[in-house]
């Protein structure tokens, strides 16, 4: 019997026809996967752990630092993909153990009475699954302190060449008074492709009792960057003033600060010059969001010697790079503010530096 020749030529179509079947089968897998692993966290109450001793007073001058600690990934020479950079996660576990003691010791140095630090990660690939949060609870012994949890995103297969992979990351706050309860709310998102990208999005909230009976409203704050246009931010701006103003009301004190992702100078190009490339994402807050509000924004600045907030991580910090104030705090009418400046780290730790402000209680 004549045995049947094979054709190569068809014996190749079918192996590249099983590979690109194969190839499609696994991106379809997982795309389905990023949709159904998507999730949005919600309003939850938070614990409180730690002890803290301390009382605060009205007509005593306080101190708060915020503080966002890019992962403890964003040394001076770290350029995060989604800035212009090429990387996405630290460039070791090493070096990000050495980043977040420095990042620590800042801390501690700050001797703040108030502490509000955002992208403190977890569990995330980007971070090597180290779990960020006893690097600071060491460092500010004594306080009181919450975490709520920002995002928690499956495993994002980009960049090719590193990985993103999945993130767990979110906002510590730090107390040296007692903090009786807090709480984490929701803020919207985009709802397109980009919510992948931006991940979820939240405040913390606490509240902390003031010797003369009435509360201190503390507020952590990280909103939107990585959206289509910027303004999503505004409407997660929206939900915070709102419920800032209805504890004014209330006879309560309220102070949030954190990371803004605005131009809380307005124009920051005024102060350090304008840069080499030119973003969108970071536009002033308009005055009208504080029409009818016993609410003003504190944008940290020494004119005499003006100290920007963030770096665009696009690769190592540099002259001409994009630099910025994105970082302040917000405060009611009851809140009297002394000073507010940016803490200068050279960013040498992150790619923000830390923000500072004095206040009184009225």
């Amino acid at each position: 019997m004549e045995l049947k020749k094979r054709n190569p030529f068809k014996t190749v179509c079918k192996t590249v026809g099983i590979i690109l079947l194969s190839l499609i089968l696994l991106f379809v897998g997982y795309v389905a996967y990023v949709l159904i692993s998507y999730h949005r966290i919600g309003d939850q109450p938070i614990a409180v752990e730690g002890k803290a001793s301390g009382t605060l007073e009205t007509g005593t001058e306080y101190t708060v630092v915020s503080y966002n600690i890019g992962f403890g990934a964003y040394e001076s020479d770290f350029g995060f993909f989604m800035d212009g950079g090429d990387r996405a996660r630290a460039w070791s576990e090493s070096r990000l153990d050495n980043n977040l003691r420095n990042i620590a010791r800042v801390l501690r140095e700050a001797d703040a009475d108030l502490y509000l630090i955002q992208e403190i990660d977890t569990d995330s690939t980007r971070s090597y699954h180290i779990d960020e949060r006893p690097y600071l609870v060491d460092a500010l012994d004594g306080t009181a302190y919450t975490f709520a949890q920002n995002y928690d995103s499956p495993f994002l297969a980009y960049p090719v060449t590193q990985m993103f992979g999945k993130a767990r990351s979110g906002l510590m706050t730090f107390s040296k008074a007692p903090v009786t309860a807090a709480e984490r709310r929701e803020v919207p998102v985009e709802t397109g492709f980009t919510k992948f990208l931006d991940l979820d999005r939240c405040f913390s909230k606490q509240r902390i009792p003031l010797a003369n009976g009435g509360e201190l409203i503390l507020y952590n704050l990280h909103l939107s960057a990585y959206t289509s246009d910027g303004k999503i931010a505004y409407e997660q701006l929206e939900i915070l003033l709102s419920d800032m103003q209805s504890e004014y009301e209330k006879g309560n004190y309220c102070i949030a600060g954190g990371d803004f992702n605005k131009d809380l100078l307005g124009d920051s190009s005024q102060y350090f010059g304008k840069s080499d490339i030119e973003y969108t994402w970071a536009q002033p807050i308009p005055d009208s969001m504080f029409d009818g509000r016993n609410i003003t924004l504190i944008a940290p600045i020494d004119e005499a010697n003006p100290v920007p907030s963030c770096r665009n991580a696009d690769g190592t910090y540099h002259e001409g790079q994009y630099t910025l104030t994105i970082d302040g705090f917000l405060v009611t009418d009851n809140v009297t503010v002394v000073s507010a400046t940016v803490i200068d780290t050279g960013f040498a730790y992150s790619d923000h530096n830390p923000v500072g402000m004095r206040f009184i209680l009225n």
